[in-house]
């Protein structure tokens, strides 16, 4: 079975399934794999699709190229936020297509080769398993580009992995977490020696978990889920709006986009 979204190798999230394995290719390298709105859709739309199909037993998530996982969202996509609703409803919709990601109902893997940063680390974050290569790059650089923040689930999704110190570290300092470091906190399960060699072992430990019980890894993926659940879901509105509706994040923005360094001024 071959699906693909789009046309051919130019659609921007390629999907297809190989003896029972599926594989989600985030596809455009030109912006590193930058993500669109209709991108979040589809991967949503996937899961949703593999709960009914249970020929699939894995599935591996993946960027095309060497240079990058997911470069976050892509930026041009905020110009067009006007009101508090715009943003609330960015980060409701997120945390939904994360959500249904967690719940997938088969063993999800990141092979991560390059930069996965902002949204394509918090796609990263809530895979069960995840791989990375000698140039893998981790972060949130948010304090020092856009000026917006994670919801609080995503934040809870973050702290249920590394712990709430290292959440502190990452997005204060704004700095890129190298390979090893992440294998040493464990956002990445192992690291492999390039990309030839990423897409490899993911298909292997694909076939690993897919021989294991479906029944318990679902149950084990769905208990921890719940556990992280229980300090998530706070009203984080006040938060958003805080970020989203400030000058500085229209300052981050314009900068980002104009390839300055932006003039934060805390309101």
């Amino acid at each position: 079975m071959t699906e693909a979204t789009g046309a051919g190798q130019d659609a921007e999230l390629l999907y297809d399934v190989r003896d029972g394995v599926a594989w989600l290719t985030f596809n455009r390298p030109k912006t590193r794999n930058a993500l669109t709105f209709a991108m979040y859709a589809r991967l949503e739309e996937i899961c949703g699709a593999i709960e009914t199909d249970r020929s699939i037993t894995a599935m591996v998530v993946t960027g095309a190229g060497e240079k990058a996982f997911a470069a976050g969202t892509d930026i041009s996509q905020f110009q067009a936020f006007k009101s508090a609703e715009d943003a609330l409803a960015y980060e409701r919709r997120i945390d939904q297509v994360l959500t249904a990601l967690e719940k997938c109902r088969v063993p999800t893997i990141a092979a991560i080769s390059g930069a996965c940063t902002g949204g394509g680390a918090a796609i990263a974050a809530c895979c069960d398993l995840r791989l990375g290569t000698q140039a893998t790059q981790f972060g949130f650089p948010i304090a020092r580009t856009l000026g917006n923040c994670l919801s609080m689930n995503s934040i809870a999704r973050l702290s249920a992995l590394i712990g709430p110190a290292r959440v502190k570290d990452i997005i204060f300092t704004a700095r890129l977490v190298g390979a090893e470091e992440a294998h040493g906190i464990g956002l990445l399960q192992e690291v492999v020696a390039d990309h030839a060699a990423l897409l490899g072992r993911a298909e292997q430990l694909a076939r690993l978990v897919s021989g294991h019980a479906p029944l318990t890894l679902r149950a084990t993926k769905e208990a921890l889920r719940r556990l992280q659940d229980k300090d998530a879901g706070h009203d984080d509105q006040d938060l958003v709006l805080m970020c989203y509706m400030s000058e500085d994040f229209k300052e981050g923005i314009d900068a980002f986009l104009n390839k300055r360094s932006p003039n934060w001024r805390g309101k």
